[in-house]
């Protein structure tokens, strides 16, 4: 019997530690006046519950190696994939970094990015006891096909959500319609992530626009 696999999904990780620290530093006080903007609210219900959401990170001279660098990955990873990427460019649609509440119950529901060719995250502040990200199987008609599994911990050809566990330094890489959510934080210990979001547009359309 042959087998021939189709329709994969990828995911890429890496550990990339050297840039916890600067990103850390640089996101502090994008964190603190995010919760500055979120002020009245907290003072009415406190922030169980909250995450924390910053103004974009794109124009801001301090993440240019990091964006750099995302966005040659970015592109190494749609190439990867087959794409003919000698046609395409890459550029940030959206980078922001957020915390969620050190009160705990920071969480975000299951959701895509459409029209994003790749997302990703890197994390600033992760544990064992934090939030993680969850990624969904992509394919509906295979979720709604799905039988009991042999062995409920093990990932296999049927496995239909993927737990992956954090620390500071983590960086994921993921396509944009790949349904994902976060965990429900405990607030035991700090949580902040960069988010991104990566467009690929024919070199053509980027010299007009540029």
């Amino acid at each position: 019997m042959f087998i021939q696999e189709y329709f994969k999904t990828p995911i890429w990780y890496e550990e990339k530690p050297e840039f916890v620290k600067s990103l850390t530093k640089a996101t502090d006080s994008y964190i603190k006046e995010a919760r500055k903007m979120r002020k009245d609210d907290i003072k009415k219900s406190g922030d169980f519950g909250t995450s924390y959401h910053s103004t974009p990170l794109t124009a801001d001279s301090k993440f240019k190696d990091f964006h750099n660098y995302i966005g040659q990955k970015s592109w190494e990873f749609l190439d990867w994939q087959g794409f003919d990427m000698q046609q395409y460019t890459t550029f940030f649609s959206e980078s922001w970094v957020q915390e969620f509440s050190k009160n705990g119950g920071g969480h975000h529901s299951a959701h895509i990015h459409w029209n994003q060719h790749v997302s990703g995250f890197y994390f600033l502040k992760a544990s064992e006891v934090t939030s993680y990200p969850i990624f969904y199987e992509p394919r509906t008609g295979a979720r709604c096909t799905k039988l009991k599994l042999k062995n409920g911990s093990a990932i296999t050809h049927g496995t239909e959500l993927v737990h992956f566990k954090v620390k500071p330094g983590t960086l994921i890489f993921f396509p944009g319609y790949m349904e994902h959510e976060f965990s429900v934080d405990h607030g035991k210990q700090p949580f902040r992530f960069i988010h991104f979001n990566i467009q690929a547009v024919p070199k053509e359309m980027a010299k007009v626009n540029s």
